[in-house]
């Protein structure tokens, strides 16, 4: 098996799952008609009690960066880390923006289909408008995320562990100040990283047709090292 047929494979059994996971949670969630699930009250009841001045003003900083500009830019950062040359960034930045903007509009749909409620009004102290369902802040952050991780994956597959840690850290970081914050439930958060995973292993699939196969090479082993993909 060649590394595109790896990945395509891989991404599709990924997404597939991520996409079963999140089917099954929105119909949960709209059937109960956006009521709060399982852990949402106890996790909403936490923060709620547990909001010093400091806290709350890092968590709004951390999560402003989940939309916007940030966003945006680690996703044109992780084109560039992609293509091996200019003429093959330029690509793999288009697709990479092409995978955040198209999983917006989608995630919108979700967002009306199912027209989720937020918490009560009283216990935010962030603003917020629109559905609940999934958490958008919590998405765009998971979806750039993934973006830049597998494309430090595809140039530096036994390096740059640190990064790619902080990189998921600063995603998750994200999705928990929703809740935190008292905009979210914690299942809206659950809805969104499910979402991207899925949205993600569906781009990622065809993005391993769609590039030059260069992109989806290995970088040259170090002497000693299997240059073969396993």
């Amino acid at each position: 098996m060649n590394r595109r047929e790896y990945v395509s494979e891989l991404a599709g059994s990924t997404a597939l799952g991520a996409w079963a996971a999140f089917t099954v949670l929105a119909m949960v969630v709209g059937g109960r008609g956006g009521a709060p699930l399982w852990l949402d009250d106890g996790f909403l009841g936490w923060a709620v009690g547990h909001r010093p001045g400091a806290a709350v003003a890092v968590a709004r900083g951390v999560t402003d960066t989940g939309t916007g500009v940030v966003p945006y830019a680690l996703v044109t950062l992780a084109g560039v880390v992609a293509g091996r040359d200019p003429r093959q960034r330029l690509p793999a930045v288009a697709l990479g923006l092409a995978c955040l903007g198209l999983g917006q509009l989608l995630r919108y749909g979700v967002m009306e289909l199912v027209h989720r409620p937020r918490p009560p009004y009283l216990d935010r102290v962030a603003h917020a408008s629109g559905w609940a369902f999934p958490s958008g802040h919590t998405t765009t952050a998971a979806l750039s995320a993934g973006v830049l991780i597998i494309a430090l994956t595809l140039r530096a597959p036994r390096g740059g562990t640190a990064l790619r840690t902080a990189v998921a850290g600063w995603a998750v970081l994200v999705g928990l100040t929703r809740v935190y914050l008292g905009v979210h439930w914690f299942t809206d958060v659950v809805g969104g990283w499910l979402f991207a995973a899925g949205w993600l292993g569906t781009c990622l699939c065809a993005a391993a047709y769609l590039l030059p196969g260069t992109v989806l090479s290995r970088p040259t082993a170090p002497a000693g090292e299997p240059a073969e993909w396993h």
